[in-house]
């Protein structure tokens, strides 16, 4: 857990296809990005930041978004999704994140991730 601090980044490009479309998820009627697609990626991103550091048992969980989804991205334009980590307390970091398309600022929030003891949370879940 100590390797993992503030400052840490990933970077993930993806190209929107036809199953990322708000039309595709049920999230919307139209055949654009959709913000669920927008939010997994940037998840996806975040955990690429800190997953490498982590100890053999030991996992992170995403816990809470707060995020803007601002311009639509047709199929066939690439969607590029930074994240960084700007605070970690204990097992809680928290990234900011950022995505453009290849005309504008899409989206922008924050993103929390808990550390856990893998283990011990599948032995809950089967008590």
């Amino acid at each position: 857990m100590d390797q993992i601090t503030v400052g840490l980044r990933a970077e993930r490009i993806v190209t929107v296809d036809e199953s990322m479309t708000a039309q595709s998820l049920g999230s919307g009627s139209l055949p654009v990005y959709s913000t669920a697609a927008m939010i997994a990626l940037m998840e996806a991103t975040a955990l690429e930041a800190i997953e490498h550091l982590l100890q053999d048992g030991l996992a992170s969980v995403g816990t809470k978004f707060d995020i803007q989804h601002h311009a639509a991205t047709p199929v066939g334009e690439d969607v590029r999704v930074q994240a960084e980590v700007t605070d970690v307390e204990g097992p809680r970091i928290v990234f900011d994140l950022m995505a453009w398309d290849d005309k504008d600022l899409i989206g922008e929030g924050t993103h929390i991730r808990l550390v856990i003891d893998t283990p011990a949370l599948l032995e809950q879940l089967t008590e």
